[in-house]
């Protein structure tokens, strides 16, 4: 079993920056890719952020300039540091791998999710 921990969310006023980090656990035999999406309230849920394990990066356009995403893989642990944040920011923010659990076989996990408000 592979589970996703996401941590980090938080009110922040505009202007401010949050950090997000997300750690795998479980039997991974390798991490593909990590990222993150996030879902306003009445909207779909959009892509924020990838990154694979060697470090190629994809932004939405929304967010590029302002943040920022990295990978520890010795960790196993997905970072997006967000700058200059506005209110359009706040959604709820999810953390998904791409995991290679054994030699044949890959498996898509999502975590719980974390609030980011951004709010004067």
């Amino acid at each position: 079993q592979v589970q996703l921990v996401e941590s980090g969310g938080g009110l922040v006023q505009p202007g401010g920056s949050l950090r997000l980090s997300c750690a795998a656990s479980g039997s991974i035999f390798n991490i593909n890719t990590m990222g993150w999406y996030r879902q306003a309230p009445g909207k779909q849920r959009e892509l924020v952020a990838t990154i694979s394990s060697r470090g190629s990066t994809n932004y939405a356009a929304s967010v590029k300039g302002r943040f920022t995403i990295s990978i520890d893989n010795a960790k196993k642990t997905v970072y997006l540091q967000m700058n200059s944040l506005k209110p359009d920011d706040t959604a709820v923010y999810y953390c998904n791998s791409l995991v290679r659990i054994s030699i044949i076989r890959d498996l898509e996990v999502w975590g719980q999710g974390t609030l980011v408000t951004v709010s004067s």
